[in-house]
């Protein structure tokens, strides 16, 4: 029994740290294994913006000051397909912190907590007599994968990926802006959306700049992805040439993510929780990391139906919000209207925030406002 792991976590991005650091941080003398593919520190093509949830994941998992030397952003910028804007300053500050950075810091502060870590690359998974046998060597009572968008742990629990239509693609880069910028832009484009790009400052002269649009829409221009991603980011943000370009899938949030099997939980990517109205994953991978680390360490003989109904409690309610206005978005007159209505209003300025970037969810009455307002446009424009 000395052989055999409390829980085995395979990636060592924030979701994988997470539950690590959660399992240890609730059972100090839990045998937790981390693996990952990669050294760290090591890049990750990301928008690199952690925002106010995700830092009170953080907090939960007992590192309230791990980005506390990065400078917040508290200013949003954003402009709507047909030229709507709203300038305003958020509620609460986000962060922006190169994975590079990010995500060595967790998985240090697993290995200080206990968690041994080790480079390994995982080809295989069985079940054997209650157990979890990775690569025939490594044995454990649970596992979580959370080895990004192009999981393997997914694939060998036979869970299928994310299907083409709730897949995006974004290309990521840095530009140089100046050193007392702390505006987040997003700015949204008509052709061929949704699709948006975006410059996230992170506070050291430098700002994580990228360009992402739905698969299908990319394969549609029947031009090679490279040129069509490069040259749109390029033309919305024509002042900020990037380098250091890199491109990545996104497994959007279809509404209802596949937890796992057996005693396999995905989280993160992994699961495809990703908000398919901005792209944003950190929060999600946090969250959900944490969640199953919990379920490993106080439902340890069954923690996938622990994990499954805790994920959604926390983000049941608000991933079908999103998959429903993700829908609705597909119209950018939707979008036009949602920006004009946050640009008058402040508090649907934050919810939008909220859905956005954490787990708000929307009441109806805001839903009334942004529908008599895109239907007014729309007549107009008839």
């Amino acid at each position: 029994m000395d052989d055999i792991w409390d829980l085995v976590v395979v990636g060592g991005g924030p979701a994988g740290s997470a539950a690590a650091l959660r399992a240890r941080q609730l059972r100090p003398d839990a045998r937790v294994l981390l693996l990952d593919k990669a050294d760290f520190p090591r890049d990750k093509a990301c928008g690199d913006g952690i925002a106010a949830h995700g830092h009170d994941e953080l907090a939960l998992l007992g590192l309230p000051d791990l980005i506390a030397d990065h400078r917040p952003t508290r200013r949003l910028s954003i402009v709507s397909p047909g030229g709507a804007r709203v300038d305003a300053t958020v509620a609460r500050p986000n962060h922006v912190v190169p994975r590079a950075v990010f995500d060595a810091r967790l998985v240090e502060a697993a290995r200080e907590r206990g968690v041994e870590v080790r480079r390994h690359r995982v080809r295989a998974l069985a079940v054997r007599h209650g157990h979890v046998v990775l690569d025939g060597t490594v044995t454990a009572r649970a596992v979580v994968g959370a080895d990004g968008a192009n999981s393997v742990v997914r694939r060998l629990i036979g869970m299928p990926a994310s299907p083409g239509r709730h897949t995006a693609i974004a290309v990521r880069g840095y530009a140089d802006v100046p050193l007392d910028d702390d505006v987040q832009r997003i700015v949204m484009q008509g052709e061929g959306w949704p699709a948006y790009a975006w410059s996230f400052p992170v506070g050291d002269g430098s700002a994580n700049v990228g360009f992402g649009m739905l698969l299908p829409r990319l394969r549609a221009t029947g031009l090679p992805g490279r040129r069509v991603l490069h040259d749109r980011l390029a033309e919305l943000l024509p002042h900020l040439p990037a380098r250091d370009l890199r491109a990545h899938h996104l497994p959007l949030s279809p509404g209802r993510p596949g937890a796992g099997v057996g005693r396999v939980m995905l989280a993160g990517d992994a699961a495809g929780l990703i908000n398919p109205l901005t792209g944003e994953g950190i929060y999600y991978a946090l969250l959900s990391g944490r969640l199953a680390g919990e379920a490993a360490t106080q439902a340890p003989d069954d923690p996938l139906p622990r994990y499954r109904g805790e994920l959604g409690r926390a983000l049941g309610r608000h991933l079908r919000t999103t998959d429903a206005l993700a829908l609705a978005a597909r119209s950018p007159r939707f979008i036009d209207a949602a920006i004009g209505v946050a640009a008058r209003r402040r508090e649907v300025f934050d919810l939008l925030v909220e859905v956005g970037l954490g787990a708000g969810t929307v009441p109806p009455s805001l839903l009334f406002a942004v529908a008599r307002r895109w239907l007014g446009e729309a007549v107009r424009g008839a």
